[in-house]
């Protein structure tokens, strides 16, 4: 089905913005009253209810983890226009500031309407942020452990 291509191609072009920091292009996917989640209690953890404070987040993710690298497994996308969920499953890498590897296997589930993110489900192992975010702090990266970005 030509939107399910559509939407597909657009998920992999968001995922891109973030492999390449590319915040204005990405924030044009974004709904102004975004529901982004994600789980843990650390200084990416948390939720938040709009596209400022989810452009704030992703600006952090890169300080925090800036090497890392999303590579899309696959794409399921359901709905209409009007109401689509779509599931990515995906593998994260990055190095850390010690010289160590990361690495995540996880899926988004996410909500569009109309073509606009709407809501952005991360669900992560969260031990292995964690652990991530302690390393970087402890190579001296003070906002590893900042508080969360909340709205």
């Amino acid at each position: 089905m030509l939107y399910r291509s559509i939407v597909k191609m657009r998920i992999r072009q968001s995922f891109d913005h973030v492999n390449n920091r590319r915040w204005d292009e990405l924030m044009t996917s974004i709904s102004p009253t975004v529901h982004h989640r994600f789980g843990g209690v650390h200084a990416i953890g948390g939720e938040r209810h709009d596209r400022e404070a989810l452009r704030r987040w992703f600006e952090r993710l890169a300080r925090v983890l800036p090497s890392l690298h999303l590579k899309i497994n696959d794409i399921w996308v359901q709905g209409w226009p009007w109401h689509t969920m779509v599931f990515v499953r995906w593998d994260g890498t990055a190095t850390l500031l010690n010289g160590d590897g990361y690495s995540q296997h996880a899926v988004h589930v996410i909500t569009l309407r109309w073509g606009k993110i709407t809501a952005l489900d991360v669900f992560e192992d969260s031990q292995a942020v964690d652990r991530a975010l302690a390393a970087q702090a402890a190579a001296g990266l003070d906002e590893a452990v900042a508080e969360p970005i909340l709205s």
